[in-house]
């Protein structure tokens, strides 16, 4: 039998993934779909590190979920079900709050003339301050290089630009947000920042729309 490779976790801050309102892909059988960022990012799957603030139980009836993740640019709408019983398990166990390291499908509601992002883990686990911080650094760098690259003539910053028109100097400044708060907490190296430097939702209860 032939495993399917798996598609790439992309590392995204909300702010960025929560701008998110159209698609790239699934036009043909089997092929798979990608939610497209205003910065150009186009992610099937994510891997996430911040708090859970939320967990809820939204339809007792078929065991579903809401969640919440926040980073230092907001937060992530996640839905947990009986589909993803490894994530469901982990999650009956963690405490809130807590920090934890989360590998999820990115997906995208369009309902009722809206597009709401969100996700589905795949996985979750009990993380660690250091963790987190370095996802920050590392999500920071990502987000940085994918501002560069809009201001390339290129196939994908001309369709990010078509659809989103995105403000670079706003995505900037909430990478400088979010370095600024590692700052102050003095959770990672100074070497580290200064490299970086110098370069929803009630309504989601459909199980259909979910999964």
């Amino acid at each position: 039998m032939v495993r399917l490779k798996r598609e790439i976790a992309k590392r995204v801050f909300a702010k960025e993934f929560n701008a998110s309102r159209f698609k790239i892909g699934g036009n043909v059988e089997k092929e798979t779909v990608y939610i497209f960022t205003p910065l150009g990012l186009k992610c099937n799957r994510v891997f996430i590190v911040g708090a859970l603030l939320e967990k809820e139980e939204v339809r007792p009836d078929a065991d579903i979920w809401r969640i919440r993740i926040a980073d230092p640019t907001g937060s992530f709408l996640g839905f947990v079900g009986k589909f993803d019983p490894d994530a469901r398990e982990s999650l009956a166990e963690i405490d809130i709050p807590s920090t934890v390291a989360v590998a999820a499908k990115a997906k995208l509601l369009e309902k009722s003339g809206k597009s709401i992002p969100f996700i589905r883990p795949e996985s979750i686990n009990l993380s660690d301050f250091e963790t987190r911080d370095y996802w920050i650094l590392e999500t920071a760098k990502a987000t940085l290089k994918r501002i560069e690259l809009m201001k390339v003539d290129s196939e994908i910053s001309r369709i990010a630009k078509e659809k989103y028109n995105p403000n670079l100097e706003e995505y900037k400044e909430m990478v400088i947000h979010a370095l600024q708060r590692l700052k102050e907490e003095a959770k990672v190296v100074e070497e580290g920042l200064e490299e970086v430097e110098d370069s929803i939702e009630e309504e989601v209860l459909d199980i259909n729309d979910l999964y």
